[in-house]
């Protein structure tokens, strides 16, 4: 069982969780990124309680993901803007909403991802740094990064090993039967 603080583990999507973890979270930033900045407005758009809006939003200008501005001095209003890091996450969230409109969208996805220039609905991949060809799951493998530790180097060395060669690999056939 993971602990409720990831803060021991070594690992990127542990430490992404404890800030992203939950689905107002994501939400916020999601409708960030689209350009809400006004608390009134999140709480419009969400339907979410007011003591876990505020909350979410401390945390995220907490973790440098929304800058919070005055913008009225007389009763003091804030908004919350997103900051370089939060614009970050932006591919995050695309991939997101390719994975939720491919399956959890029978009807077809409810709004569309288009480029403002030319009109084009996005498209969602991932290519090499070095050959820029489009990579699948079947196509990676893992290694110890400059971050790794003494305990994430073995776990490294198991993805790369038996857990490549099995879990990531092309789908075998069924057997007949």
């Amino acid at each position: 069982m993971l602990p409720r603080d990831y803060s021991d583990i070594n690992c990127s999507v542990a430490r992404t969780l404890e800030v992203l973890g939950d689905r107002w979270t994501l939400l916020i930033i999601r409708n960030a990124l689209l350009g809400v900045t006004r608390f009134d407005d999140h709480l419009r758009l969400l339907d979410l309680a007011r003591n876990v809006l505020a909350d979410r939003l401390t945390r995220l200008t907490e973790d440098g993901i929304l800058e919070r501005v005055a913008y009225q001095e007389r009763p003091p209003r804030h908004e919350y803007r997103v900051t370089d890091k939060g614009r970050d996450l932006w591919p995050v969230i695309a991939a997101m909403v390719d994975w939720g409109d491919r399956y959890y969208a029978p009807s077809g996805p409810p709004r569309l991802l288009v480029h403002r220039q030319c009109g084009g609905v996005l498209e969602q991949h991932l290519s090499c740094q070095a050959c820029r060809t489009t990579i699948t799951a079947a196509d990676i493998t893992t290694r110890p990064g400059p971050g790794a530790s003494k305990t994430t180097r073995p776990a490294a060395q198991w993805l790369d090993g038996e857990v490549a060669q099995s879990r990531f690999a092309a789908p075998q056939p069924a057997l007949a039967g």
